[in-house]
């Protein structure tokens, strides 16, 4: 009789640690190892100690976009399980700048750059976890450090086993230079491991050198190594390049609804499922129902990226946002008519003098494009339109009219109002 409750708490707890391992595993590229997480979920059920699961995110550019969010939702699933969540915002890091895809050395950073795109991240990554439950941090374990600690650290790993990195051995071959500060960062990044005694860490696929540094590191500290869960990275929506800001094919966890709306509505067909799954919180049932709708051709791709655009507002947004970004949508691309909230930008006279306006001009002045080189591009690909008719020729001066409209691309307007 004694023995039943203690053969039933092994049950539960079996059964805990199995629906942990379920939900964790959705989406995750790689775990490495799974067994070794297996068994730190158990000890932390049996313990009542929480798994400290660790993410850093270095601020090199003011923005997040849906490729962070995937990595950050898998941090949100951890933290809806009861684990500590920490999210290291790498000050010193992002001043090496992560060779991770590089042909070249970053430029550095200033302190000051770094600092302004920290304050930009916090505040958006609180729409995906929960502030009161997040922990971040900043590097402040380099502040300080004295050089025998460097020492210590730089004779955990040897220069050989650096090298075999892919980015620095194509750099080698093709006789571009590596700066020796570039072979710290992944150490730098394993030793925020170490100071916080990390069980897990999550990355992107991207980051698998990364994460493997930290666990021999972490041995070498005499700490156990953490668990690396790598996720897919994000195929931006040009549907070819991973999503980048520099690369323009992002779509902006800060972007407004519309915007964010009409983006998600521009993906390639290819993308609906794994935007769906690594960004919403779609049940397992009907993905299965959209894939299918999809194959057997019941379901049009355009209701399927209406439902995920609709979705990603709601996440981010809210869910009236959502709904009146979708009615704009169908007013403005499916119907073809004019948004009735379109803005209204006065013209200045002097571009009038001749009767009509260079059609460069008059995009920098209504301030619809970032800049003159932005200007060009946009009419050369045929992006531009005045009253109904495109300009495709840089040069070219344009009639207009008061209430004249001047569309660029899909979803900028602007009606103008003369003197």
């Amino acid at each position: 009789m004694g023995g039943k409750p203690v053969e039933k708490a092994a049950i539960d707890l079996a059964a805990e640690v199995e629906r942990q391992l379920q939900v964790l595993r959705q989406g995750a590229a790689e775990i490495i190892e799974e067994d070794e997480l297996r068994a730190r979920l158990a000890r932390s059920l049996r313990e009542g100690r929480p798994l400290r699961v660790k993410l850093g995110m270095d601020p090199s550019a003011p923005d997040v976009h849906l490729g962070h969010a995937v990595v950050l939702r898998k941090l949100r699933q951890f933290q809806d399980l009861g684990h500590e969540v920490v999210l290291i915002i790498g000050d010193f890091t992002a001043r090496v700048g992560d060779p991770t895809g590089r042909k070249a050395t970053r430029p550095a950073l200033t302190p000051e750059e770094v600092r302004a795109n920290a304050r930009t991240y916090t505040d958006q990554v609180f729409r995906i976890l929960e502030p009161g439950r997040t922990r971040v941090v900043y590097q402040e374990w380099f502040d300080g450090m004295r050089f025998d600690e460097i020492l210590r650290l730089a004779a955990t790993y040897t220069v050989a086993r650096m090298l075999e990195r892919e980015d620095f051995k194509n750099r080698l071959a093709a006789g571009h230079p590596i700066s020796l500060h570039e072979l710290f960062y992944p150490l730098m990044q394993a030793y925020d491991s170490v100071a916080l005694e990390a069980d897990v860490e999550l990355g992107g696929t991207d980051q698998k050198f990364n994460l493997l540094v930290a666990r021999d590191v972490q041995r070498e500290y005499g700490q156990e190594p953490e668990v690396a869960v790598l996720m897919p990275l994000l195929v931006g929506t040009d549907g070819v390049e991973k999503m980048s800001k520099s690369l323009g094919n992002y779509i902006g966890l800060a972007d407004p609804p519309a915007e964010m709306y009409g983006k998600t509505m521009s993906i390639p067909d290819e993308l609906i499922l794994p935007y769906l799954e690594l960004l919403t919180d779609t049940p397992p049932a009907e993905l299965q129902r959209v894939r299918a709708g999809l194959a057997g051709g019941s379901l049009h791709p355009r209701d399927a990226k209406m439902l995920l655009a609709r979705r990603l507002v709601e996440t981010y947004h809210d869910a009236a946002a959502a709904g009146e970004a979708e009615a704009r949508f169908v007013q403005v691309f499916q119907r073809r008519e004019l948004p009735a909230d379109m803005p209204e930008a006065r013209l200045d006279g002097a571009l009038l003098a001749s009767g009509a306006v260079p059609v460069l001009d008059l995009l920098e002045a209504l301030g619809m494009v970032a800049s003159r080189s932005e200007a060009r591009r946009l009419v050369r690909q045929g992006a531009v339109s005045v009253d109904g008719l495109r300009v495709d020729d840089e040069q070219a001066a344009v009639a207009v009219a008061d209430g004249s409209v001047v569309r660029v691309g899909k979803r900028r307007f602007a009606r103008l109002r003369l003197g």
